[in-house]
């Protein structure tokens, strides 16, 4: 394996993972009634989106092949199902939890890629820059937690 190919690799599970969030959060924000955390439900959501194109043009700039979800693909499905089961108790504060708790996850992942990987410039900014947004998420989340 090449290195470009394990860094298209290490960037196509961020991918799923991020199409996933995507999915969680537009679910989360059709399923709640609170003004606020629908709004930041769906501001993530648009977010991910766009950190996913983010993350396609990085993969093919590299010439890697973007991975149409079948490695990942089973364990980031059972990941969202159990997000599903969640969503689907209609509860904000459950919502809310496992929000926080996924977004705390996904720093981590980001992590370990940009700290374990030796990665090209424009992909280590890319993900640095899409991680440190997570994390202002985080902070701004934490202030919704006090209106819920």
């Amino acid at each position: 394996m090449t290195y470009t190919e394990q860094v298209g690799e290490k960037l196509n599970v961020i991918l799923e993972k991020t199409f996933d969030a995507e999915k969680g959060f537009n679910k989360a924000a059709e399923n709640i009634e609170n003004k606020a955390l629908k709004n930041y439900f769906k501001a993530k959501s648009q977010e991910r989106n766009i950190f996913g194109h983010e993350l396609k043009e990085e993969i093919k700039s590299f010439n890697q092949e973007i991975d149409k979800g079948a490695s990942v693909a089973g364990a980031a499905h059972r990941a969202w199902m159990d997000i599903k089961s969640l969503f689907s108790l209609d509860d904000e504060e459950s919502m809310l939890e496992e929000a926080i708790r996924g977004e705390k996850t996904a720093v981590k992942e980001y992590e370990e890629v940009i700290n374990e990987t030796q990665l090209p410039s424009s992909t280590k900014s890319l993900l640095v820059s899409q991680k440190n947004k997570i994390e202002n998420g985080l902070y701004s989340i934490k202030t919704l937690e006090d209106i819920s």
